[in-house]
């Protein structure tokens, strides 16, 4: 089966939203071994939206539209259907009471502009949206299926999630389950990846492997299997699991819905242990991430942001002549651990940009770790990208050295 995607919006034309809508949707489909051919975009006009759904629906089982299926003027999606239909609209009263007991829930009283999302091709299918008021849309076409969905991404994925794919892989014959596992991986690059993982990807049938970049989280192997049951699915998956971590050992840091941030403070958890922060060029991510995961307060007691020299000095003690240099981010370390009365200190310092510093290029950037009753360490590395990049890079890099200790400390 091909399931090809349409986004609805000038606005994506124009550049003012990225069209991350499509991008999720491939992958879903992907996930669901659903082959799509060709995603595409197209502004707010009746005409060229239909020309591109009665074109798309040539070469396509069936198409996802994303988008214009809103209460004004220039949402046309529900138009462009009928008009490819050659079918009339008709409103829904049922969709009108949904409409409106949302907004009543809100204390509101409903705009007549939202009847319009109450217009249904005849016909058609309604799609439920209990997240908004635009409800989803599916029409059939000489053997060949229209699903519109919201453009909200939270809508459209629970939308695409409960509806889409389920009918979809019902079209298709095929009765069996397909779940995937990502596993995340830092400290390498995607070409070097796949040529670790190049005799597994060859040999590939059932699971399937896929790398997905995921830019300053790095690099996702995503495993997806098909079966007659979960059970059996989740068997295929374990068992090519241990084969690639085999071969990626300490490269893959976390699984599915964890970050590094969570698996760290569950190790920190694990072993009773506390940890304070310091940073320079990162002045305040790290702790920012380190305080998402549930459980953070159990380990995570703070981050001292010493972004100006003197804070360093002030704060933490640093001595060290240059503060872009192994040394001060070992003081750094130590100091965070001392003043926050942590068993663990890490910290960061670095160059970001524009020009250089102490001496060192942009992108230079030096990591620090102080256990309890040990030696402080540090380490150096050269980080592509602007200074955003640089400081997210650095941010994420201070914490899989963190990891990589921990496991260590086993």
């Amino acid at each position: 089966m091909r399931v090809d995607v349409l986004a609805v919006g000038t606005e994506l034309l124009l550049g003012q939203i990225v069209d991350t809508n499509s991008a999720w949707i491939g992958e879903e489909l992907a996930a669901a071994g659903i082959d799509s051919y060709e995603h595409r975009q197209v502004g707010d006009n009746l005409e060229r939206i239909v020309a591109a759904l009665a074109d798309q629906l040539t070469r396509a089982d069936a198409v996802i539209v994303c988008g214009g299926l809103g209460p004004t003027q220039d949402d046309l999606t529900r138009d462009a259907l009928a008009a490819l239909a050659g079918v009339p609209l008709e409103r829904d009263l049922a969709i009108v009471d949904h409409i409106a007991s949302l907004f009543g829930s809100r204390g509101r009283d409903m705009p007549a502009s939202n009847l319009r999302q109450a217009d249904v091709p005849a016909g058609a299918t309604v799609l439920a949206n209990p997240l908004g008021t635009a409800p989803g849309l599916r029409v059939e076409l000489d053997g060949r299926f229209v699903y519109a969905v919201p453009g909200v991404p939270y809508e459209m994925q629970e939308m695409v999630r409960t509806h889409v794919l389920a009918d979809l892989l019902a079209r298709s014959g095929e009765a069996a389950v397909i779940v995937s596992r990502s596993l995340k991986t830092w400290g390498t690059s995607e070409s070097a990846l796949a040529e670790m993982l190049g005799a597994r990807v060859d040999a590939q049938t059932n699971p399937t492997i896929a790398f997905l970049a995921r830019g300053i989280e790095g690099l996702v192997v995503r495993l997806t299997a098909k079966a007659p049951t979960r059970h059996d699915a989740e068997h295929l998956l374990a068992a090519e699991e241990t084969e690639l971590r085999a071969l990626l050992g300490d490269l893959v840091f976390a699984v599915d819905d964890e970050t590094m941030e969570s698996v760290i403070v569950d190790a920190l958890c694990e072993r009773g242990w506390t940890l304070g922060v310091a940073e320079s060029v990162t002045s305040g991510i790290v702790g920012a991430r380190l305080a998402d995961p549930p459980g953070a307060s159990e380990v995570f007691l703070g981050s001292v942001a010493s972004y100006a020299t003197d804070v360093k000095r002030s704060v933490l003690g640093v001595t060290a002549e240059h503060v872009v240099s192994e040394e001060c981010a070992m003081q750094m370390a130590d100091g965070a651990r001392r003043v926050l009365g942590a068993d663990v200190g890490i910290a960061v310092t670095g160059v970001a940009g524009p020009s250089e510093q102490d001496g060192q290029p942009v992108g230079t950037v030096c990591f620090g770790l102080a256990l309890a009753g040990s030696t402080p360490e540090a380490v150096t590395a050269r980080l592509p990208g602007d200074r955003v990049r640089i400081r997210q890079f650095a941010a994420i890099s201070l914490l899989n050295l963190l990891r990589m200790r921990l496991g260590d400390a086993r």
